[in-house]
């Protein structure tokens, strides 16, 4: 498992590094890299079918470091990246995983709702061009739940985060990451919405 999800990692990685350079990667969501996203998450699922959240013991950090990278662009799959979620929320309570991985895609989850999220994992560019996170709930114990997953303070040195969010199809990206919109359809009604991850950061 861990040498087929490092190949499909890197394999990320690498058209998002072509794209930049050619600057297509800050124009949208490019067909290619949604293409590469749902192919990625296609294998993903079945490695999962087959055996489970990989863990650190048996797939390595590197292994897992690319399953969670895999299941955080997998955006045109909300039923997956739910699915996704509850395993590794419970490969996590086992030891298995870092505690940040589900921590983060939960952040990821709750922005492309247009919810606060819970972490403070998610940034995005705001119209004045300073990077800074996305609406956080309950802002003032942000630290707490982050130690409680293993992230560190939230840097001070960030913008405050934004008011709740007003749902949007209009592209908003301008930084490197891989799209462009968030999702705008309801929870529980996203089926393949035309969206993009917001920028995670750990």
């Amino acid at each position: 498992m861990r040498d087929v999800l490092i190949r499909l990692a890197e394999n990320d990685r690498r058209l998002r590094s072509q794209l930049a350079l050619s600057g297509q990667l800050f124009a949208g969501y490019h067909p290619s890299m949604r293409a590469l996203h749902e192919a990625n998450a296609r294998e993903l699922e079945l490695l999962v079918d087959e055996d489970g959240w990989p863990t650190t013991q048996e797939s390595g950090a590197d292994g897992v470091g690319a399953a969670f990278l895999i299941a955080v662009h997998a955006i045109s799959r909300p039923a997956f990246l739910r699915r996704c979620l509850t395993l590794m929320k419970s490969a996590a309570n086992r030891g298995d995983i870092p505690a940040w991985h589900p921590a983060t895609l939960e952040d990821r989850i709750r922005s492309l709702e247009g919810r606060p999220q819970i972490y403070g994992t998610q940034l995005d560019w705001d119209d004045d061009h300073r990077l800074s996170p996305l609406p956080i709930e309950d802002e003032e114990v942000v630290d707490e739940r982050r130690a409680k997953v293993g992230l560190p303070p939230w840097p001070r040195r960030w913008p405050r985060p934004r008011p709740a969010p007003r749902p949007t199809a209009r592209c908003h990206r301008r930084n490197g990451c891989t799209c462009s919109t968030r999702w705008t359809i309801s929870p529980g009604k996203w089926g393949g919405a035309d969206a993009g991850p917001v920028r995670a950061s750990r």
